[in-house]
Order: C-alpha cells, then sequence, then structure tokens
C-alpha cells in the first residue's frame, strides 16, 4: 500500500512534465495550406470537422440543460389576460389554458354577456422530496458525459491527423529517395554496356528502380488525398507540411502510463459519469414516495364591463404522488446502475490493454528504428564512394543499388511505424507526450 501511494505522488510529480498541453480548437485560418505543421494541421482538421464541431454543440445544449435545472428553484410566474364572450344556459369554468375562470352563466350579471381579467400568479415548491435538486444533479452529469464525448471525438480527430501527416511525411522522403536513385542509376547507365544478356539484366534493374519511382509518386498522392479527407478540405485543395522526421522515443514506464490513462482517457470518464446519472436515476425514483410542498399565490382584477372587482389568494398545498410501478421503476434503475459499473470495470480493463500493447510497439520501434539507422547511415557513406568510381559495368552496381533502396526504404518505413506508435501511445494515454 506504502508503494502504491509513493507511486501515485511520483505519478502527480511527474506529470506536469511529461506532457505537452497543446489547445487543440483554437481557431486557425482554412486558407493557410502551405507549410503546415502537425499542430497547425490539427487546429485546422478539428476547425473542419463536422463531428467535432457537431459535439461542442452537444456541449452548449447540455449547458443550457443545466440552467433550465436551476431555473426550477425560482418561482414560476406567469401573467393572463382575458376577454370572454359567453352564451351560457349552465355555469361553466373555462380551461386551464384561460385561467380556470368561473363564469356563472346568464342571467347573473343582468344581460351582461362578455367577461374581463387580467392578473399574476406565482407558484412556488418549498419541499419536492429532492426531485429538483436531483434534477439539477441529473443535468449536470449528463454536461460531463457529453464533455467526455467531445474529448472522445477530439482524440480520435487527433490521432488521425497524426497518422495522415507521418503517412504524407514518409510518403514525400520515399518519393525524394526512390527519385534520387532513379537519377543516379540513369547517371551510371547512361549508355548500357556488356554482352546481350548482361545488358537484358541491367535494363531489367533499371525499369525495377523506376517502378519504384513511381509507385513511391502513387502513394504520395494517395497519402496527399488522405490528409485532405482527414483535414475535411476539398479534394482538389493543394497542402504541404512540414515536419521533423527522425525517429523519437520516450522514457516513461508502464506502470506511470496506465495510472496516466486512467486519469485523462475520456472514455473511462464518461463511464464514470454514467454511473453517477445512474445514482441519480435512483434517487429520483425513490423521491416519489415523498410529497411535494408547493406555495401559490395570485392577484387578479376583474369584471363584466371594467376591472374593478379583485381577487387576492395565498394557498398551501400537499400533494403526495401515488405511482403504482415505482418498485419496478427502483429495480429498472438499480439494474441499469449495475450495467454501468460492469461497463466501467470492462472499459478499465480495456485501457489498460490498449497502453500495454502500444507501450511495447512503441519499445520495439524506437529500438528497431536505430538500428535501420545505423545500417542506413553505413550504407550512405559507402554509396558515396561508389559514386566515386567510374565508369559502372555489370549488374553488380545496380544490384547494390536497389539493396540501398530496399533498405533505405526500411528505415523509412522505421521512421513512420515510430512515429505512429508514438500517436496512438499518446491516444492510449489521452495525452500528448512531450
Amino acid at each position: 500500500m506504502k508503494r502504491l501511494t509513493a507511486l501515485v505522488l511520483a505519478v502527480m510529480l511527474c506529470a506536469p512534465a511529461a506532457f505537452a498541453q497543446k489547445e487543440y480548437g483554437l481557431k486557425f485560418s482554412s486558407l493557410m495550406n502551405d507549410n503546415l505543421t502537425l499542430e497547425n494541421a490539427i487546429r485546422l482538421g478539428l476547425e473542419n470537422s463536422s463531428e467535432f464541431l457537431t459535439a461542442k454543440q452537444d456541449i452548449i445544449i447540455a449547458e443550457q440543460k443545466v440552467s433550465e435545472a436551476k431555473f426550477r428553484y425560482l418561482p414560476q410566474f406567469s401573467l393572463q389576460g382575458t376577454a370572454t364572450l359567453y352564451d351560457l344556459d349552465y355555469p361553466m369554468v373555462l380551461p386551464d389554458s384561460v385561467a380556470n375562470r368561473f363564469l356563472p352563466g346568464n342571467g347573473l350579471y343582468g344581460e351582461k354577456d362578455q367577461f374581463y381579467g387580467v392578473g399574476i400568479t406565482a407558484t412556488q415548491y418549498l419541499y419536492t422530496g429532492g426531485r429538483i435538486s436531483s434534477t439539477l444533479k441529473m443535468a449536470r452529469a449528463n454536461l460531463k458525459q457529453v464533455q467526455s464525448r467531445y474529448e472522445i471525438v477530439k482524440n480520435q480527430v487527433v490521432l488521425n491527423i497524426k497518422k495522415a501527416f507521418t503517412e504524407l511525411l514518409y510518403a514525400q522522403h520515399n518519393a525524394k529517395l526512390t527519385q534520387e536513385v532513379w537519377d543516379l542509376a540513369q547517371k551510371w547507365y547512361a549508355k548500357p554496356s556488356g554482352d546481350v544478356w548482361t545488358q537484358i539484366r541491367i535494363r531489367a534493374l533499371l525499369a525495377d528502380l523506376k517502378s519504384s519511382r513511381n509507385q513511391a509518386e502513387s502513394e504520395l498522392k494517395k497519402a496527399q488525398l488522405a490528409m485532405l479527407v482527414n483535414l475535411n478540405k476539398e479534394l482538389n485543395a493543394r497542402i504541404t507540411i512540414k515536419g521533423d522526421f527522425s525517429p523519437v522515443k520516450t522514457d516513461w514506464d508502464l506502470p506511470h502510463m496506465s495510472l496516466w490513462a486512467m486519469e485523462f482517457r475520456p472514455e473511462l470518464k464518461s463511464a464514470i459519469y454514467a454511473l453517477e446519472a445512474d445514482n441519480i436515476a435512483i434517487d429520483l425514483a425513490l423521491s416519489k414516495r415523498y410529497p411535494d410542498i408547493i406555495l401559490n399565490a395570485s392577484y387578479e382584477k376583474l369584471g363584466e364591463e371594467s376591472l374593478d372587482d379583485v381577487n387576492k389568494q395565498v394557498s398551501l398545498a400537499v400533494r403526495l404522488p401515488i405511482p403504482y410501478n415505482l418498485s419496478e421503476q427502483i429495480a429498472e434503475k438499480k439494474a441499469g446502475q449495475q450495467k454501468s459499473a460492469l461497463r466501467r470495470a470492462a472499459i478499465e480493463d480495456k485501457i489498460r490493454v490498449q497502453v500495454a500493447e502500444s507501450f511495447e510497439n512503441m519499445l520495439f520501434w524506437q529500438k528497431e528504428v536505430l538500428d535501420r539507422q545505423a545500417a542506413y547511415d553505413d550504407l550512405n557513406k559507402l554509396l558515396a564512394q561508389a559514386s566515386k568510381n567510374r565508369p559502372k559495368t555489370g549488374t553488380a552496381p545496380l544490384e547494390g543499388l536497389q539493396d540501398y533502396l530496399k533498405s533505405a526504404q526500411g528505415y523509412l518505413q522505421a521512421v513512420r511505424s515510430n512515429h505512429t506508435a508514438k500517436a496512438e501511445l499518446e491516444w492510449a494515454i489521452g495525452q500528448d507526450l512531450q
């Protein structure tokens, strides 16, 4: 227990230094399409995401519902005026929509067949068995759930943009690499020499390198299209990005990240707020066993020709609802509460698994990318030496270029996987890592 407490305190002390808090969702001009950084791409993507903007509107709606619930504590006032023409053989009471006024029928006021009235009414609930306070608590719990769903949507949009951004960076570097290798091969073998079989082999190897260049260009166009889709831009728009494509790493361990995920992941917060809402729903159901105590007051001026008569009253009423299905409602709410508790436990387990898998993936790629980088650097040095030796004959230089290209692409793919693993780990935690 002491070790757990110490670990929690360490996490709380280290957390501010571990995360780079970014105010994603701030306004960013959608007309800026040149040299987008990752942060600006995320802001632009959030600004253009219909799902994200819908989640923001849901928050506004939930906030208004909280305000409406607060108004239930205040007296309810109504101001009403009526003008009635009647022809009655028997007295009647006007409906509630016109203030429940009593009309005595023909003859009481002579031959008059009109009646006028104006008045103000105030109704105040003095006691409701906790129904009003529980309604306010329910509205606040709903607001917390909506805010959590907003964070869930935002995190998913951010993750998608990070992946698309990394994919586009990789495609740009890969296209540049294959073009450089193809240019070098053309320079070396402007005029292939050797016997027929050697020339056949040389031309086949050149065709393979050209095909790799063409494939890289196609992948670049696809990555640009995917980026436009994630930014919710027109598909014929032109964008350019810039960013660091070097290896990244994290020095934090799995226990810290698991604890951070329990604190930051909005899915877990949403489940907690759902459980809170179920607890409030049980209180609401139980509150039906208690009466309402209502204070009502009204002031009216009325008459058949002028408003000379005055009615004033103050009433205190006790109203006890008698629901027949109260026990069934309570049983239903308790079952919903148990369901939410099970769902919360399942989400906790799922988050721990996601963090563990993302962490192991990150550990693998942050080590693997360094190994491939070392091999790539050695090959670059050897290629620089080989480029000085002329002329190039036989197929060995081209075969070497193919091997170089394969190794270089493997390094670029490792960097892409490394950045993607970091993005997925940040999503699993619920915050950006420095």
